[in-house]
């Protein structure tokens, strides 16, 4: 049987990583004038379900990407949910555990995200779902917790997965050419990202807040009070804690602070890449810690913005003039720790440096579309995608026009998918040693699914 690129790629994106960025929240009863339509669980592994809505949430997705319609392809989306759930299921036997600030983290994240896309005004989403950012963040909770587990479990079954070029070939080689996916115009875009530098004033102003509390607490004050008050950090709701932490899971400085500390004892300001903290040791255990914390973050001016881009001006004049290379200087220099890591380049879905057009956030593809190949705009101003404000310089290296997939223009994009075809067998075997260890159950209309049985 022929293999298909853009088929085994997209099932293997949802057997490897099922959750969507923004869902649609229907897990409910839908009521209209005429008819009362009711969620229907369709499977169940142990205590964990599976509803109709959310196979048929995938179904439209993935169809709106140009995959066939049909009862093959919900049978493959659903084998990707109950991995997932599997997967959850296993977790909770292995004891394996996510942290509530990791959880915190990534829904600010995503929320902020969400956020900047609709041009940064909360009230879009608040007046769209008919409920607060607060509730809108607690009903996504479990779906995020969810994800994370499933991330961690993965990474545990298909660790270090890797193709040799010999199999990059064959495996393109195994593709009929009549199904050889056809690339839209691809970009390779890089930036360099500057988040303005802290001034002496609000460093102070942000310090003298943080002894305060401190001093409050030491006289008696409850820090899980006060970091209801006062924290900026999503934990601040929980009083400031962030539950038991492993040695390596918080940023240096942060854990540098907290490990010199003895039950009970609160840190001075300790500066990290998110604000300034107060740090409050609760209990010592070996390699893991419970502690709380209280955040504040800075507020930057319009003089912090300009400097931030005159200092990207002068990268700019050393790139253009040959002295320094564009990735050089975005692995030194770059605040965007996910671009700098690639030399500042952007990569798409697939894993390539070759983007869609489709893919671009809305500032980069209306940027790009008035530059020239080859050129490097001036510094702008614009959000992060986990909302921080910054200043960037973008890199319009390359563009691609419209062809078909072939191994020299797109090495990189067929290794990804010979690497998802791996990792999509390795998962495939897991499964079916593991769905001996859990119950499941499935609907009757799905009892066809070839791959389930």
């Amino acid at each position: 049987m022929g293999v298909n690129l853009k088929y085994i790629t997209e099932i293997g994106r949802i057997l490897i990583c099922f959750i969507l960025l923004m869902p649609t929240l229907i897990a409910r009863a839908q009521v209209n004038s005429d008819a009362i339509v009711v969620d229907k669980i369709i499977a169940k592994v142990d205590d964990y379900i599976v509803l109709r809505s959310e196979l048929e949430r995938t179904y439209l997705d993935v169809l709106s990407r140009g995959e066939p319609a049909g009862m093959e392809t919900r049978c493959q989306i659903l084998q990707g949910l109950l991995l997932n759930k599997l997967m959850v299921a296993k977790a909770e036997i292995d004891s394996v555990v996510i942290e509530d600030a990791m959880v915190d983290r990534e829904l600010d994240y995503r929320l902020n995200t969400i956020v900047a896309q609709v041009g940064g005004d909360e009230k879009i989403i608040e007046e769209y779902y008919s409920k607060s950012i607060a509730e809108f963040k607690e009903e996504l909770r479990a779906q995020v917790k969810e994800q994370k587990i499933v991330e961690k479990m993965q990474a545990t079954i298909s660790e270090e997965v890797k193709v040799t070029p010999s199999e990059v070939r064959r495996f393109f080689r195994a593709i009929p050419k009549d199904s050889l996916p056809y690339f839209s115009t691809e970009v390779t875009i890089g930036q360099i990202v500057k988040i303005p530098d802290i001034s002496t004033r609000e460093k102070d102003r942000i310090e003298n807040i943080l002894m305060q509390i401190r001093e409050r607490v030491l006289k008696g004050d409850d820090f899980q009070d006060m970091a209801r008050r006062y924290s900026q950090d999503p934990s601040g709701p929980r009083g400031g804690n962030l539950g038991t932490v492993r040695r390596g899971d918080m940023v240096p400085p942060f854990e540098a602070a907290a490990l010199k500390l003895k039950d009970g004892e609160v840190s001075l300001p300790v500066q990290t890449e998110f604000g300034f903290h107060l740090v409050q040791m609760v209990e010592r255990r070996g390699n893991e810690y419970i502690c709380r914390h209280i955040l504040i973050q800075p507020r930057f001016i319009d003089e912090d913005f300009v400097a931030a881009g005159q200092f990207l001006d002068s990268l700019r004049l050393l790139i253009l003039n040959d002295s320094l290379s564009f990735d050089k200087v975005a692995k030194e220099n770059s605040d965007d720790k996910e671009s700098a890591g690639n030399g500042g380049y952007v990569r798409a879905a697939s894993g390539s440096t070759l983007v869609p057009v489709s893919e671009l956030d809305p500032g980069l593809f209306f940027t790009m579309d008035t530059m020239q190949v080859g050129s490097i705009s001036h510094p702008m101003r614009y959000t992060m995608r986990d909302g921080k404000e910054a200043m960037r310089i973008i890199y319009y290296k390359n563009k691609v026009r419209p062809h078909q997939a072939n191994l020299e223009d797109d090495y990189q994009k067929i290794y990804m998918a010979a690497v998802n075809a791996k990792r999509t067998r390795i998962m495939n075997d897991w499964f079916r040693d593991a769905k001996e260890d859990v119950f499941i159950e499935i609907d009757p209309e799905y009892a066809n699914c070839e791959m389930l049985n």
